[in-house]
């Protein structure tokens, strides 16, 4: 049964040799990339990939965010590499990747933005973005940002959303920063689940109720939190008395977590299969793509790979659920046959 991957990702030679330009030494997660044989060598991919019948892989780029490194004319020169360079791969091993997401350069200003995501689909066939659950330390439901999800709801293709918090993120206000990598073991579903929420309550879905939103890491803390998201949000407003979100709620089409069943979420849980379960029983079996975040696990990405299908493979669903999961629904979703 086929295999595609989602959410995985890589650094292709001439975008890993455009971003080592750009910020010089590589530090932190950034450092930890670079020590990723499978995110810069090909011939480790390969390898890999080789492991498991019928994988293939939708690449997108590996942190970090070109707005938290780069000056707006490098983000928008490394986002053409970075798309180019995947495109590339694509086409000369097209049984291997068929498809990629390109990053727009988010902090270079709307119309860049455009011009970059416009040029990734029509010149060069992308799947659709991948952007990051804060620009820049700036919400992804400001004003200016509306004109890009305009745009994948009206070319109707996905938006995935990747994590950005950082260490700088502290974990108490007496303290500068976060400590023991809590800001990525924790911080990273909060800050996922905080981005879905802006979207919610900005009313972004109830102005494009067709926009697709791929949420990263089973869909963050969603899934578990799904009664605090029901019934507590139910209640918007009865805690807050400086601002009138009763209103807010009664504006809204729908309750908010309708609107959270609405995104879709990928099984990139590290291989906990209790996790996946908690995603699929939420979300729905036709709103859960396969991915596995290669290459990030202590086997240099064989692992989340391996305990990913394992986990999939252990489950009680039907053939066509799972055929759905592995590469159906990611086929439907960027409009695209992966199983032929």
């Amino acid at each position: 049964m086929l295999k595609v991957d989602a959410f995985n990702h890589i650094w292709p030679p001439a975008y890993y040799q455009a971003l080592t330009d750009v910020t010089g030494t590589m530090t932190d997660i950034t450092r930890r990339s670079e020590a990723q044989p499978m995110m810069t060598q090909l011939d480790e991919r390969f390898s890999i990939m080789d492991l498991y019948d019928e994988y293939q892989q939708i690449l997108s780029l590996g942190s970090p965010p070109l707005e938290l490194v780069a000056t707006p004319e490098q983000q928008i020169e490394l986002a053409k590499i970075g798309t180019e360079s995947m495109a590339e791969l694509c086409v000369t091993h097209q049984d291997r990747f068929p498809g990629f997401i390109s990053t727009p350069p988010m902090g270079a200003g709307i119309d860049a933005i455009i011009e970059a995501t416009e040029s990734a689909i029509k010149d060069y066939n992308a799947c659709g973005i991948q952007i990051y659950s804060h620009i820049g330390g700036r919400p992804i439901d400001e004003a200016e940002f509306a004109p890009l999800f305009d745009f994948m709801a009206e070319k109707d293709l996905p938006v995935w959303i990747h994590p950005a918090r950082s260490a700088k993120m502290a974990d108490y206000p007496s303290e500068e920063k976060s400590k023991y990598e809590i800001w990525w073991t924790f911080g990273w579903p909060y800050e996922t689940s905080a981005a879905m929420a802006r979207l919610v309550f900005s009313k972004t879905f109830d102005r494009l109720p067709n926009l697709k939103v791929i949420t990263h890491h089973g869909g963050g803390m969603i899934p578990f939190f799904e009664g605090r998201v029901g019934p507590g949000w139910d209640v918007l407003g009865v805690r807050t008395s400086d601002e009138d979100y009763g209103a807010l709620l009664k504006e809204l089409k729908k309750r908010p977590i309708d609107y959270f069943r609405n995104f879709i979420a990928d099984t990139a849980t590290f291989g906990a299969g209790g996790s996946i379960k908690l995603a699929l029983d939420f979300f729905g079996g036709e709103n859960i793509v396969f991915a596995s975040d290669a290459p990030f696990d202590p086997e240099g990405g064989r692992m989340f790979i391996r305990e990913t299908i394992r986990s999939l493979e252990e489950m009680d669903m039907s053939v066509e659920q799972r055929k759905a999961i592995y590469s159906g629904n990611i086929g439907r979703l960027t409009n695209r046959n992966f199983d032929r």
